[in-house]
């Protein structure tokens, strides 16, 4: 029998019609008389009945069919009886009467249900992957994930990008992960790497003239893992020629408007916003600040200047901040709740976590009363204090006081249901710092990558001040997520070199990491810049997943392995063998 409709798409409009459909038993009742199987496929479901009144040789394999079996129906299209239609789904105002049934295969009972409700434990889903991809909300990503790649393709075809492949066995040129090493059995001791990203080849082909390119394309990173984070993950790899900052950032805005309304058929509106780091930082405690929750931070530096608590007084004095967080109508936080801030916060890094809670009975603070009359009229001027709010306050470096409030904020914002789910968020991060100082190597290094370029406006600070130079980079931030990350590149081998200087790699280093590169910027290289977004992220954002291993087919776990296929895995002694390798334990 073949096929003739899915279980999707039967209307009205076939009654009467025989029909052949296959898929799986999702449900099956046992009416007496009357058998009802629920037959699902990845286009939906449709109702099958095994009536004796109509067909009485199909019964017997009807009362055999189990959960998940698969099968093959062939029968003919009527209407519900009135008031036993399913509005739920597209196929609810018909069933299909068996004429004739075929079980096409046999299945044990599954070690957890196939359905959108099932409780099992992550862990047993992906050790049988194959089954929980059966369940519609999990084919629902997947396919919205489709879309999104045809979106992708569509959209940059349009504008003239050309696809290119990269090369999955390349030179190892660390990027700040560690890489993934593949052993060459044809070149005994040498290794290739696994792309973190085809960062210097879409550079190369700038240099070869092509002007515009994308991939999507796998990457790969040996780091530690999180919901977001895989070890091997997709992105959309874009590069263009004779472009300048705001060309890249038009172009992606564009995609990231086409995603939405063709995907998910939602309008949003650009330009998205534009921050600079410091603001971002400033204002929300984080490069990535998900603005939906309303709060921001403030500086109370200048309040605490001279003041006679000297915890504050004292960290000003040192070159700290007092950088505060008000959080509205904080009635429901009690005293325990503000210790466990604190101990959060000293988990990041910080000496401690000052904070006060404004009652009709006054302040209710174990700091509050060191400060003076003037210090809380200045607070509450410039927080626009009101009773049942809340302050917390840091003094630290600047740049740790960002962070511990930021992170703060979100937890706190999450946990008041200040976030307002509705609103979707974007904006770009611009002016990074091109380098930041490492304390532990005693040098600096870059922000995003070596091959970013700076503000040329700042390149005489590369002598005197490195900390101070801004890159020409940019991030993409949806709804507090990094879903993407670019720059304009160096395409001068001069100042190429100088950039390598200040990260203390030497020309014999640079040479034997990126020689090729270097080589290839002095023939005619193209002012160019680009961008990669995250597929996985961007995917598990539209979808409003909570983890990105929902919208990957066959994920890792965050120990990366894979539970379905056992991977890592041992290899023969005699793989090894060719590879050269000899596997030693312990130190």
């Amino acid at each position: 029998m073949k096929r003739t409709h899915t279980c999707g798409e039967l209307t009205k409009k076939l009654v009467g019609k025989k029909v052949i459909l296959m898929g799986w038993c999702d449900v099956r009742r046992d009416h007496g008389g009357l058998i009802f199987v629920d037959l699902r496929d990845r286009w939906g479901k449709t109702q099958i009945v095994f009536d004796p009144q109509i067909a009485r040789e199909p019964l017997d394999q009807g009362k055999e069919i189990r959960s998940e079996y698969v099968l093959s129906i062939e029968g003919k299209v009527r209407a519900r009886p009135k008031g036993m239609e399913n509005k739920k789904i597209g196929t609810g105002e018909v069933e299909v009467v068996v004429l004739n049934c075929k079980i096409l295969n046999r299945c044990p009972t599954p070690p957890f249900e196939i359905s959108d409700d099932t409780d099992a434990a992550e862990e047993i889903r992906l050790k049988y992957r194959y089954l929980d991809l059966r369940r519609p909300s999990m084919q629902k990503y997947l396919i919205l994930r489709h879309k999104m790649a045809q979106v992708v393709r569509n959209y940059l075809s349009n504008e003239n990008f050309l696809e290119v492949e990269t090369p999955m066995l390349t030179r190892s040129t660390p990027e700040g992960a560690r890489d993934y090493l593949v052993p060459s059995r044809v070149h005994p001791g040498k290794l290739f790497a696994l792309p973190q990203s085809p960062q210097l080849f879409k550079q190369l082909l700038m240099v070869a003239g092509f002007d515009k390119y994308f991939q999507i394309v796998k990457c790969f990173r040996d780091e530690d893992l999180r919901a977001d984070r895989q070890p091997e993950f997709t992105q959309i790899d874009i590069e263009a020629s004779f472009i300048e900052r705001d060309d890249i950032l038009k172009m992606v805005e564009g995609l990231i408007i086409t995603l939405f309304k063709e995907v998910l058929g939602q309008k949003i509106k650009g330009p998205f916003d534009h921050l600079d780091f410091f603001e971002a930082m400033n204002d929300y405690g984080s490069d990535k600040p998900d603005r939906r929750i309303p709060w921001k931070l403030e500086e109370a530096t200048d309040i605490f200047k001279n003041s006679p608590f000297k915890i504050f007084s004292n960290a000003i004095a040192e070159g700290k901040v007092i950088k505060v967080l008000k959080i509205p109508s904080a009635t429901s936080l009690a005293r325990k709740d503000f210790e466990a801030l604190e101990q959060e916060a000293k988990g990041m890094g910080a000496l401690g976590l000052g904070w006060a809670k404004i009652t009709e009975e006054g302040w209710q603070s174990p700091i509050a009363k060191n400060f003076s009359e003037g210090e809380r009229e200045a607070l509450i001027k410039k927080l626009k204090l009101k009773t049942g709010d809340a302050v917390l306050f840091v003094a630290d470096q600047w740049a740790l006081a960002c962070q511990i409030l930021g992170s703060l904020r979100l937890s706190l914002g999450k946990k008041l249901k200040a976030l307002d789910e509705s609103k979707t968020d974007l904006c770009w991060v611009l002016d990074f710092p091109l380098f930041e100082y490492n304390p532990e190597g005693k040098r600096y290094v870059s922000v995003h990558h070596p091959f970013t370029s700076p503000v040329l406006e700042d390149v005489p600070l590369m002598a005197t001040d490195p900390q101070k130079v801004r890159s020409q980079g940019y991030d993409l931030v949806l709804n507090g997520y990094e879903v993407g990350g670019g720059s304009i590149r160096i395409h001068d081998r001069a100042l190429q070199q100088r950039v390598f200087e200040i990260l203390n790699i030497t020309p014999e280093e640079a040479e034997r990491r990126f020689g090729f590169l270097l080589q290839a910027l002095e023939y005619g290289a193209p002012p160019h810049g680009g961008i990669a977004l995250g597929l996985d992220r961007l995917a598990m954002l539209l979808t409003g997943c909570s983890s990105i291993r929902d919208v990957i087919a066959f994920p890792k776990t965050t120990s990366a392995s894979c539970l379905m296929t056992e991977a890592p895995s041992e290899v023969d002694v005699a793989q090894l063998k060719d590879l050269h390798i000899r596997l030693t334990t312990g130190d």
